[in-house]
């Protein structure tokens, strides 16, 4: 294990574009946490205007709810795109500089070279759940009179969510980088059925005139933004009537991470039958 994610790192140490897109996934991410609550309420002075009861402005960074909306916040898909673009240009640049085939030849197994990726993006996935519970942690601290250990501790599981949906995300990606090989083709077609596709497909699929049980929770990468699906601000319940999220369900989490098994099973096939 040790040995593969060396090799990755060999390869990522003096990568200037791999480094410049986890970057602006930083600064997006932050800048798109600090500025959310400010977003909201400028949203619900607007609805003020054309209301004769005036919504009250929304805080969202104390303690428990802190978790959930961080998570939700950084788990919408216009910030997941920068690390599954990173991760799609790693495996491309592998077929496109050949060093793939070097690595076979160099004794590496198709199995082996599958593993150091998953592994890649499994300590990209967990040092970014670190950051994000650091950070998270002190925007709480900071927004939270009368603090207990058991207000910090109680919605924390979305963390978790974090970590699975920050993860299969990426395996999402790296099956588009295995699959299409090209970097352009696979960073277009991937942002294009993200962006795109599915959420047409959402759409269409939720309706009932299409099918009576609506089967567009199960498509591929809203399953996986589904795992920390809404942030808990009441508004969105009294004025949206939404069914708020009050924890992280363990069958939200399974859908994605079985969606995320298929794929790394076909990735695997692909590549033991296919040419490097």
């Amino acid at each position: 294990m040790i040995k593969l994610l060396k090799i990755e790192f060999k390869k990522i140490l003096t990568y200037k574009i791999f480094w410049t897109l986890t970057g602006l996934y930083f600064v997006f991410l932050s800048l798109g946490l600090l500025m959310a609550e400010f977003m909201i309420n400028n949203i619900v002075d607007n609805m003020n205007k054309h209301l004769p009861i005036p919504i009250p402005h929304v805080t969202i960074y104390f303690f428990p709810w802190v978790w959930q909306n961080i998570a939700f916040f950084a788990t919408i898909r216009y910030v997941l795109i920068f690390p599954a673009i990173v991760i799609i240009i790693l495996i491309t640049n592998e077929f496109t500089f050949k060093t793939i085939r070097q690595n076979v030849i160099n004794g590496m197994s198709k199995a082996e070279i599958i593993s150091s990726k998953l592994l890649l993006i499994m300590l990209i996935s967990l040092i970014m759940t670190v950051l994000l519970t650091i950070g998270t942690f002190i925007i709480g601290v900071a927004h939270t009179s009368d603090l207990t250990f058991s207000m910090v501790a109680e919605k924390s599981a979305f963390i978790i969510g974090f970590f699975i949906t920050m993860l299969t995300f990426q395996v999402f990606a790296l099956f588009f980088g295995f699959i299409l090989r090209n970097t352009g083709l696979s960073i277009a077609l991937f942002t294009l059925y993200v962006f795109i596709v599915e959420p047409i497909l959402y759409h269409f699929l939720k309706s009932p005139i299409v099918f009576k049980n609506n089967i567009s929770p199960y498509l591929p990468v809203n399953s996986v933004l589904s795992v920390t699906e809404y942030p808990s601000i009441q508004v969105l319940k009294n004025i949206m009537g939404l069914n708020l999220q009050d924890s992280i369900s363990v069958s939200a989490c399974l859908i994605p991470l079985g969606y995320a098994a298929l794929m790394i099973g076909i990735v695997y096939c692909v590549l033991v039958k296919k040419d490097l």
